[in-house]
């Protein structure tokens, strides 16, 4: 998702100057995939690493954090607007059960508003979008299709 930073999206978690063995100084910034398998880990290393090396850091290092897990309630207030802007729901809040989990077999509910009209009356087309974190509705009011970010 191009519109959004690693910051934005919750994915970095810090950043810090550690000692390397011979005595340098490295640049160790610390991001935690959305994903455990997700395929745009990579990616954003990468991204990050170039970006870092563009800004006059030459020793760069990135570390996955796993723990705790991402959570979408990371996502800042101006990704969620970016998200928006771009057509794409922003998720909601992530629901914290205090009891026992039920197991449930059927689809997840969900009600997003429409990104383009803001109408609440929307339908799911299908549980995976273009990636596994989104799914895709419709507005039944503009009709329009669009994807939703999913809770995690």
């Amino acid at each position: 998702m191009p519109m959004l930073t690693l910051a934005d999206l919750g994915v970095l978690r810090g950043v810090d100057v550690e000692r390397d063995p011979d005595g340098g100084e490295a640049l160790v910034a610390s991001i935690t995939p959305t994903y455990t398998g997700c395929p745009a880990l990579a990616t954003m290393r990468d991204d990050l690493v170039h970006r870092l090396n563009d800004a006059g850091f030459a020793r760069v290092r990135v570390r996955v954090v796993l723990d705790p897990p991402w959570s979408s309630d990371w996502i800042s207030e101006h990704g969620r607007a970016a998200l928006r802007a771009a057509g794409l729901s922003p998720p909601g809040p992530v629901r914290r059960p205090t009891g026992p989990l039920g197991l449930t077999l059927g689809p997840t509910r969900r009600a997003p508003a429409c990104p383009r009209c803001g109408s609440a009356a929307t339908r799911p087309i299908s549980e995976f979008g273009a990636t596994a974190c989104k799914a895709l509705y419709r507005c039944t009011d503009c009709l329009e299709p669009f994807e939703h970010v999913k809770e995690i």
